[in-house]
């Protein structure tokens, strides 16, 4: 077996990086340790070389650390590459115009599912996101649809490291259940969601040919008012069609 290599400073680094850039006001040296677990003096050395850096800066009066100019040229330049997103988005179009529900694109990215861009429906109501939000992977149809993508060891492994999270009444925190609801997945070729991460709420998810170092995914999200039974099937068919229309238009870029 080959072991991996193990950077421990690098992995403090990022989990210090990922701390200022969820506060809104920016953190001091004591909060990041107390935050972390990690040592004052570990955690001054470390955020001394990403101040020079410019991923992070430090304000002279609070003493706070915030997110630098540096780490968002970075994020942007690392979006940019994603150019699958000019490929799906003319198709994202037809299929909101279609389905009357808002379009996501996204990937997964480790234990979450970040999304990329997103087609809002044209109704008052409508279920929307941010671009560069991050949805957790077990996350109803398209936390679903990527965890029947993994094989049967790495999903028994992820699954007794990360037990079932019980968001909404209707969500499946049965273990054996769940994994049956994947085999499903597998079989029929997408992923549905019934008010399982969010009440009120329904999805379809499909994948999208893999495209470099991304596995990208489609999926329709809407209210369960809107996307009634009689609506669903269609929307189903929809969204596993242009799935398919932007796996075919991403083969011709390779």
């Amino acid at each position: 077996m080959i072991k991996k290599y193990q950077a421990p400073i690098v992995k403090k680094a990022f989990d210090i990086l990922e701390a200022v850039s969820k506060s809104s006001q920016g953190l001091r040296i004591s909060e990041i340790s107390a935050l972390l677990g990690i040592s004052k003096s570990t955690v001054h050395g470390i955020t001394a070389a990403l101040e020079e850096t410019g991923a992070i800066i430090r304000d002279s009066v609070s003493k706070r650390y915030v997110i630098g100019v540096t780490l968002l040229e970075l994020g942007k330049a690392a979006y940019e590459r994603i150019d699958f997103k000019k490929i799906a988005r003319p198709v994202m179009e037809e299929l909101m115009e279609q389905c009357k529900e808002s379009v996501f694109l996204g990937v997964r990215n480790g234990d979450t599912v970040t999304v990329i861009d997103i087609v809002e429906s044209r109704k008052d109501f409508k279920i929307t996101s941010p671009v560069g939000t991050s949805i957790p992977l077990q996350a109803g149809a398209i936390g679903k649809l990527f965890l029947s993508q993994m094989t049967s060891k790495d999903l028994q492994k992820y699954l007794h490291e990360n037990p079932l999270v019980r968001y909404t009444s209707n969500t499946i925190v049965d273990t054996d259940q769940y994994l049956s609801e994947l085999e499903i997945v597998r079989k029929n070729g997408f992923a549905a969601d019934d008010e399982e991460y969010i009440s009120g709420v329904r999805a379809v998810a499909v994948t999208v040919k893999r495209y470099g170092g991304y596995a990208p995914a489609v999926w329709v999200v809407g209210f369960k008012a809107s996307m009634s039974d009689e609506k669903l099937l269609p929307i189903i068919q929809q969204t596993k069609a242009a799935a398919d229309k932007i796996s075919r238009k991403l083969s011709l870029q390779l």
